[in-house]
């Protein structure tokens, strides 16, 4: 079975952004919003415990979801391809 890499890497982006976005939301709902630079925020450049910081996170977590996502397709069809027995 073949997986359809542009399906499966937007899949992946919306999952991973989506993801992020609303657990920055639940933090801010329980905690509320700290601005701190968190673990995430040193690699996603403007990320923080806030509104505006979650949109970035969901921008920079849609984009890495996605190049995942591809990359993970491709090499996965790439090995079935390979190791298929006939």
């Amino acid at each position: 079975m073949k997986l359809n890499v542009k399906a499966f890497a937007l899949t992946c982006g919306l999952i991973w952004g989506l993801g992020l976005l609303f657990i920055t939301w639940w933090i801010i709902l329980f905690e509320g919003s700290t601005y701190q630079v968190s673990f995430i925020g040193r690699v996603y450049r403007g990320y923080n415990i806030s509104f505006i910081g979650s949109l970035f996170g969901l921008l920079w977590g849609f984009f890495d979801g996605l190049i995942g996502g591809a990359i993970f397709a491709w090499l996965y069809n790439f090995l079935s391809n390979k190791l298929k027995t006939k």
